[in-house]
């Protein structure tokens, strides 16, 4: 169903609270890859105080970023950034080629990282390369199967038959791609 509305062109940045920005700063740029773009150092009356605070942006390859808050105040921080219980189903998943994926699991590897802070799954439609940052939050580093336009299309046009055939209470998995 189509409303006739343009899409957004893009995700401009996603947001997340740091605990420490320097921890922060190392990971995303030297391990990851991405480069810290824009440090703004901010005052701003937000929620009925003043509120001061540091926002970081690392670079992706579309000009998106992924962003980090960390604020002053431990109150501050405490209140904007509780810790949420830890789910695999709660992460961010960034799209790379296989020499991009390759790359990551080197330098996480080189750095010791090992399961469970970094794991692999194959997925069939594709290969994710996952990883827990200094947040606690979950990365997940995704790289498409070769066929993976037809896969989409596929997809795209069962989509709401398979909302439906779910929320129906038919749960036979779909994936025929393992």
């Amino acid at each position: 169903m189509s409303t006739g509305a343009k899409l957004p062109s893009r995700l401009h940045h996603t947001a997340y609270v740091a605990k420490d920005l320097e921890a922060t700063r190392r990971f995303y740029e030297e391990l990851i890859g991405l480069p810290l773009v824009a440090t703004w150092c901010e005052v701003d009356e937000l929620f009925g105080a003043q509120r001061v605070y540091c926002h970081l942006f690392f670079g992706l390859g579309d000009g998106s970023a992924l962003a980090f808050f960390n604020f002053a105040k431990p109150q501050d921080q405490q209140l904007f950034g509780p810790e949420l219980p830890a789910s695999p189903f709660r992460h961010i998943a960034l799209n790379v080629d296989a020499e991009t994926q390759q790359g990551i699991e080197r330098r996480l590897a080189a750095a010791g990282y090992k399961e469970p802070q970094t794991y692999v799954l194959e997925h069939g439609y594709c290969r994710s390369v996952y990883v827990t940052d200094p947040n606690d939050m979950i990365l997940e580093f995704t790289l498409d199967n070769p066929e993976a336009l037809e896969v989409s299309e596929q997809r795209r046009s069962q989509a709401h038959a398979e909302l439906k055939r779910w929320l129906a209470g038919d749960h036979t998995s779909n994936n025929t791609y393992r």
